[in-house]
């Protein structure tokens, strides 16, 4: 029997749109501070001889927890009946797992005790994540979907220049960043979680599984899962490698990104009395501010042409950009003008393409799972980039290279965005 395919037709508030915008912000907040400039700074204090090498370890182990924890936590939301909804359980305690260990997070002074600490924030940011984004297919009617990611995409572009502000700005020292993300998680994203409704279950959700609906969770039936067939469904898997390439763009432009203007730029010889993480947070406000009309603009413009692939293709195009800037030159005036581009060209991208993502899942049934392998892409290049950058920072070619490589994944990842064919 196939599957009967359900749309949301009611509109979502402002206030249920906000709401959601500030719990995405608060876990993409507190998972780039610490990729950006806690972590980046602990290890260089614990490891300075090796902390290329050591932080790339760090982010490794985290982000593989990250793969696993993406389709397992959405095919278990998927399955969850409460009377809470199946949502908003795993959002609710995957921000209090998130606290707990950035908390834990603050008194760690070894390496095994960040790459432990870190592994268990991202299972949590993770477990928060993916149920947040599963609302959106769950909720919002497609013609509504853009402007939603929109200002979802400006929650999550803005959340590391808070961030940023309170672990440099506001606060110093690791210990106090760390607790304060730990407190912004809470305070962002519990709201969502707490104070929105889910819609009613139909009254045989819980009965034998039939046409549509999630089948029972067992580790055969969850690796089965795991594979979407590409010949079956070949607009998904086009859209999973589009993201994994320009997500990876952005992985190799921020993951070094103290390291660059520590090493190669020599931010503390040009500013005298800054600190170089001082130079990561001007260069994070230099994105944010960048991002925010191009990606409210892309999200306004896809749902009243209804046409996706073009903003999505013009962001990772912008991002290319980006690296090429890098590639040919190395100052400070340089990194700015980048951070302008990359800025912007994301804010198209993440603006456009989730909402491009949630017409293109496989089974209503599945949703947060699909979205989970979705999220696999961004997993990868999170876990590829720092594989990838490292030798080529070391290596004769140095940071242009690094970023001719980076900025040649965004061209090739926006490319193959044509090759989508169930939306425009």
């Amino acid at each position: 029997m196939a599957e009967v395919r359900t749309t949301p037709v009611t509109r979502v508030s402002a206030g249920w749109m906000t709401l959601l915008a500030l719990a995405q912000m608060g876990v993409i907040m507190a998972m780039t501070v610490g990729n950006q400039i806690l972590l980046p700074s602990h290890v260089a204090r614990i490891d300075p001889a090796h902390k290329e090498a050591s932080l790339a370890a760090v982010f490794a182990v985290g982000a593989v927890c990250t793969i696993i924890a993406n389709p397992l936590f959405g095919a278990m939301s998927d399955r969850t009946r409460s009377r809470f909804g199946r949502r908003r359980p795993w959002i609710v305690g995957g921000a209090l797992a998130c606290a707990a260990s950035l908390t834990f997070l603050a008194w760690q002074e070894s390496l095994a005790g960040l790459v432990a600490g870190w592994a268990v924030a991202q299972l949590a940011f993770t477990a928060a994540l993916a149920a947040a984004i599963a609302t959106v297919p769950d909720q919002v009617p497609i013609g509504q979907r853009g402007r939603v990611s929109a200002l979802a995409g400006v929650g999550q572009l803005t959340g590391p220049l808070l961030g940023g502000v309170v672990a440099t700005v506001l606060l110093t020292g690791a210990k106090a960043g760390f607790l304060a993300m730990a407190a912004l998680i809470l305070l962002l994203i519990l709201p969502f979680g707490l104070f929105t409704r889910e819609p009613a279950e139909p009254p045989d959700a819980a009965a034998e599984p039939a046409a549509g609906t999630a089948t029972p969770l067992g580790a055969r039936a969850f690796l089965r899962g795991l594979w979407v067939s590409p010949r079956r469904h070949p607009d998904f898997a086009w859209a999973w490698t589009s993201r994994l390439l320009i997500t990876l763009t952005l992985a190799m432009a921020i993951g070094y990104l103290q390291y660059y203007l520590r090493d190669a730029v020599h931010y503390e010889r040009l500013f005298p009395g800054s600190a170089v993480e001082q130079g990561v947070v001007v260069l994070v406000a230099v994105f944010t501010l960048s991002s925010v009309m191009p990606t409210l603009l892309a999200g306004w413009l896809s749902d009243r042409h209804g046409s996706r692939r073009p903003a999505v293709f013009a962001g990772g195009l912008t991002m290319a950009a980006s690296g090429l800037v890098l590639t040919f030159l190395t100052s400070w005036t340089a990194a700015v003008a980048a951070s302008v581009l990359l800025g912007a060209g994301y804010g198209m991208f993440a603006a456009v393409d989730q909402a491009m993502v949630t017409q293109l899942l496989p089974a209503d049934a599945d949703r947060a799972k699909d979205l989970g392998i979705v999220s696999l892409s961004n997993s990868a290049s999170n876990t590829l980039g720092p594989v990838i950058a490292a030798p080529l920072v070391t290596s004769a070619g140095g940071y242009p290279l690094m970023y001719g490589v980076a900025a040649g994944f965004a061209t090739l990842g926006a490319c193959l965005i044509w090759r989508i064919r169930g939306v425009r």
